[in-house]
């Protein structure tokens, strides 16, 4: 018989106050696939001192659009810091894209750079540098040790509220205050 996989794609993983690894201490990482050989996430609240503007450069991308600028670089997860990914609302059509819900697709193409730098593509973008990323059943170990809430994605939490009210603003969709839960687990 083989077992039900609960998927968290388009899922946030909101931290637990007791979650002490550095990486992902009071994070909210946005699942962008989960399969049955592991998971892929971006974090989602960790701005880098970056911003796409000094991405852009180290690319030799000319920018004509001074907002990108202004537009911060997340720390993505520990793995493959140098990559590049880009969560955005699924418009147009890049060279490599994978639509995760109706409101979020990930690109991780240098032609929606190129786009954006110009004042085109999409208008709600998520910019971050690495990823976070699980084998097969460590994420699953992990929700069964109570590392991780999780609820489904918003992209409003995701792309308009500032990254210091996402790990509170993540927890509020599940009806938690975060801030009032203990690190200590209870026994009856």
């Amino acid at each position: 018989m083989i077992e039900q996989l609960d998927n968290f794609t388009n899922q946030f993983l909101i931290a637990m106050p007791g979650l002490n690894d550095p990486a992902f201490a009071r994070t909210v990482t946005y699942v962008c696939q989960h399969t049955a050989e592991g998971a892929l996430g971006i974090i989602v609240n960790r701005p880098s001192d970056m911003t796409l503007g000094d991405i852009m450069l180290q690319m030799s991308i000319e920018v004509t659009d001074p907002a990108i600028h202004a537009i911060p670089v997340y720390h993505g997860g520990p793995v493959h810091p140098e990559r590049g990914f880009v969560l955005h609302e699924p418009l147009g059509h890049w060279d490599s894209t994978m639509n995760i819900s109706p409101e979020v697709a990930l690109t991780t193409s240098r032609d929606i750079l190129e786009a954006l730098s110009v004042g085109e593509g999409p208008q709600r973008v998520l910019i971050a540098l690495g990823y976070a990323g699980w084998a097969q059943g460590q994420l699953e170990r992990e929700m069964a040790e109570n590392a991780w809430l999780n609820t489904p994605a918003s992209s409003t939490v995701l792309f308009d509220r500032p990254s210091t009210q996402r790990w509170k603003a993540a927890a509020g969709l599940l009806g938690v205050n975060i801030g009032l839960l203990t690190l200590q687990a209870g026994h009856a």
